[in-house]
């Protein structure tokens, strides 16, 4: 603290300034690794022309990958346990909402078998997750078969 003025009384005035630093550095650092905190499982998944749902804020989704794996949420799960699990889950949750992303490239059947397992669990709600169409291309495809 200074000693200021012709009275002197200290100034009571806190310096900002470092506290300031601190949190622009801290910012920087958030900002280049939350990028890298993203995680999950890389599924291209079917592309589609409709709206986006609004999302809330606890989901629980079951994806399947090319290779045929399940898994709810981050965690793989075996097709013969997905049924166990799925039902463990679903007792302690309010919503009954689940969303399905399924690789493009897997058989409708494989997608058929686990969407009989989330509706056999009990949920009320069962969600397909896509890909929105770019709206260039739908143009572009429109203005093609207009001429």
């Amino acid at each position: 603290m200074a000693i200021g003025g012709k009275d002197n009384n200290l100034m009571a005035d806190i310096n900002v300034t470092p506290f300031v630093d601190v949190m622009l550095v801290l910012l920087i650092i958030f900002m280049v690794t939350a990028p890298m905190m993203v995680q999950g499982v890389n599924v291209s998944l079917p592309k589609a022309s409709s709206d986006p749902l609004p999302a809330e804020k606890e989901q629980l989704i079951v994806t399947i990958d090319k290779n045929n794996n399940i898994y709810i949420n981050d965690y793989q799960v075996a097709f013969d346990f997905l049924h166990e699990k799925l039902k463990k889950i679903i007792e302690g949750r309010g919503n009954r909402e689940v969303y399905l992303r399924a690789d493009k490239e897997i058989s409708y059947g494989m997608v058929v078998n686990v969407m009989s397992q989330i509706k056999a669990v009990g949920v009320e709600k069962l969600g397909m997750v896509t890909e929105p169409i770019n709206e260039n291309k739908k143009q572009n495809k429109q203005k093609k078969t207009s001429r």
